[in-house]
C-alpha cells in the first residue's frame, strides 16, 4: 500500500486526530461485555492471489505511520467523570495484532467463515489497540483472505470503506513508498490524567450538554402542535416497541456466532428496486426478511412482522474519517408480508416514516449525559433499547474501483456486525459493482443453521426476480 494521491494522504492524516471518544463511541466502549454484548465486528476481505507475507507486513508498517490511530489504545478515567481517551501505546507490537494462518485443504469459503466467526467471539485485549488482523492463506483457487476484527469505536462500516479506498493501491504492481513524516504529535494519557482532564471539564460539560438537550426541545415548545408531535416522536424513538418479539426469535446466549454470505450484482438489485418503487436498501432488507420467512415456513411456522433496528448515518461532508456517525432507528419490518413486491413497497413506506421522525436523533443529545452515569446503569439502559429488535440491518456504498494490497486484487468485502441484543445482523456493502452481504446470527436462536443459508438465498432470489416480474 500505496501510491496515494496528496489529497487522500491529507485526509488520512486527520484520521482519528481527536483524543476523546465521542459520546456514542464512549457508550459502546463502556457497555461492552463480549461476546454476548459485544460491539466488535469483523471485516472479511477476499483477494485473488496470496501475496508474500513480508509484503503484507511492510504494508502494515507503512499504514501505521500514515494512520497512527491503529497503534493507539484506550484509557478510561478512574471515575465516570469524562470520556475515555485515545493514547499512544508505547508497547505497541505489530506481531501481536497481525497474524497468519493457513486453511486446511480444500480451503473452502465455509472453512474461512468458521475461522472468521471463531476470531469474532474472541474478546479483544482492552489494554491494547482494539483490533486484530488475520492473514489467511490456502483459500481455494490460489486466493487468500484478510480477517480484520475491530471494535466499533475504531470505525463503522462506512469508515472502513473510506480507509481502504485511501490506503490501498490502485494498481497491482505498485510498491510501498517511504512513509510520510507528519508533524502531528499524538497525545499520551494515563487513567489518572484522563480522570483529571474529565474533572477539569466537568463544570462546563454537564451544563453545556443539558443546554444542548434543552435547545433541541426549545425549538418546538413555542408551537403546541409541534411540541406534541415531538413528544410522541421521542416516545417512539426512545422506547421503541413496534411489535412483540416472537418466541421463535428470542435470543439465546449470543455467544455462538455463525457467519454466512450472499452476493448479487448491484445493477440487478437496482433494477428490482426500480421495478417496484423501492431503493437498493429496501430491496436488500426485503430479501433478508424473505429469507427468514422461508426458514420458518420450512418448519411449518408463519413469520409475523418483526421488530428491526437500522442505523441511519448522520455523517456529514467534512467530518473526520474514523469513528462512528450514526443514530439508530427502530420499527416493525414487514416480514409478515408474503409477496416480495409488496414487502419492498412496505419497506419504502416504513423507512420513510422512521427517517421523518422529528426526534430521530434525540439520543445524539442524550447520549453524552448517559456517559456520566455508572456503567451498570448505562448498560441496563442500552440493553433495554437494543433488545427491542431481533434483526439489525445496515447497508452502505463500498469501493467503486479495483484496489490492491501487496500485489493482490481486493475482490470482495463482507462485514459481520455484532449481536448486541439481536439474533441476526445483516450488513451489505457494494464492492466494484457486487453487493456483498455478510450475515451474523446467534446459533442458539437458529438451531437448524444448515437450512438457514439456503433459505436466505431464496429470499434474495425472490427480490431479484422482481426486475423481470414486478
Amino acid at each position: 500500500m500505496n501510491d496515494l494521491a496528496a489529497e487522500a494522504l491529507a485526509e488520512l492524516r486527520n484520521w482519528g486526530n481527536e483524543p476523546e471518544l465521542n459520546a456514542l463511541d464512549a457508550l459502546m466502549w463502556r457497555t461492552e461485555h463480549p461476546p454476548a454484548n459485544s460491539w466488535t465486528g469483523v471485516v472479511l476481505e477476499i483477494f485473488d492471489s496470496s501475496p508474500e507475507w513480508d509484503r503484507v507486513v511492510r504494508a502494515h508498517e507503512w499504514a501505521l505511520q500514515v494512520v497512527p490511530r491503529f497503534a493507539e489504545k484506550i484509557v478510561e478515567p478512574v471515575l465516570p467523570v469524562g470520556p475515555p481517551l485515545w493514547t499512544a501505546d508505547p508497547y505497541f507490537d505489530l506481531s501481536y495484532h497481525l497474524r497468519r494462518a493457513r486453511l486446511p485443504d480444500p480451503g473452502t469459503m465455509q472453512q474461512l467463515l468458521e475461522v472468521a466467526q471463531t476470531q469474532a467471539v474472541t474478546p479483544l485485549d482492552r489494554n491494547r489497540s482494539p483490533w486484530v488482523a488475520l492473514f489467511v492463506e490456502g483459500l481455494e483457487g490460489g486466493r487468500s483472505a484478510y480477517v480484520l476484527q475491530a471494535h466499533h469505536v475504531l470505525m463503522d462500516g462506512a469508515g472502513a470503506t473510506e480507509l481502504f479506498a485511501r490506503i490501498m493501491n490502485s494498481t497491482r504492481d505498485a510498491r510501498t513508498p517511504a512513509a510520510p513524516k507528519f508533524d502531528v504529535a499524538r497525545a499520551a494519557f494515563t487513567p489518572q490524567q484522563a480522570t483529571s482532564r474529565g474533572i477539569s471539564q466537568l463544570a462546563t460539560a454537564i451544563p453545556g450538554l443539558a443546554a444542548k438537550v434543552g435547545a433541541a426541545v426549545a425549538g418546538v415548545v413555542g408551537n403546541p402542535a409541534r411540541a406534541a408531535r415531538y413528544a410522541t416522536s421521542v416516545v417512539r424513538v426512545v422506547k421503541p416497541n413496534p411489535t412483540p418479539v416472537p418466541e421463535l426469535l428470542r435470543g439465546g446466549s449470543r455467544t455462538a456466532w455463525r457467519f454466512g454470505v450472499l452476493e448479487c450484482q448491484l445493477r440487478d438489485l437496482k433494477k428490482a428496486g426500480a421495478a417496484v418503487g423501492g431503493t437498493v436498501n429496501d430491496v436488500f432488507v426485503a430479501a433478508i426478511l424473505g429469507g427468514l420467512r422461508e426458514y420458518y415456513k420450512a418448519q411449518g411456522l408463519e413469520l409475523p412482522d418483526l421488530p428491526i433496528s437500522m442505523p441511519v448515518s448522520v455523517r456529514r461532508a467534512g467530518d473526520d474519517l474514523g469513528g462512528n456517525r450514526f443514530t439508530g432507528a427502530f420499527f416493525a419490518a414487514p416480514s409478515g408480508t408474503a409477496d416480495p413486491a409488496a414487502r419492498v413497497r412496505e419497506m419504502r413506506e416504513r423507512v420513510s416514516v422512521v427517517r421523518g421522525e422529528p426526534a430521530l436523533d434525540v439520543m445524539g443529545s442524550v447520549t453524552p449525559l448517559l456517559n456520566f452515569a455508572p456503567a451498570s446503569v448505562v448498560s441496563s439502559a442500552i440493553q433495554l433499547m437494543t433488545t427491542s429488535a431481533v434483526v439489525t440491518t445496515s447497508s452502505w456504498p463500498g469501493l467503486s474501483k479495483p484496489v490492491y494490497m501487496a500485489g493482490a486484487k481486493f475482490e470482495r468485502m463482507y462485514v459481520f456486525g455484532p449481536l448486541p441484543g439481536t439474533s441476526m445482523c445483516a450488513a451489505m456493502c457494494t464492492h466494484v459493482g457486487t453487493c456483498c452481504i455478510g450475515i451474523n446470527v446467534d446459533g442458539t436462536a437458529f438451531p437448524n443453521i444448515d437450512s438457514l443459508w439456503p433459505a436466505m438465498q431464496q429470499g434474495l432470489d425472490q427480490v431479484l426476480a422482481l426486475q423481470a416480474n414486478p
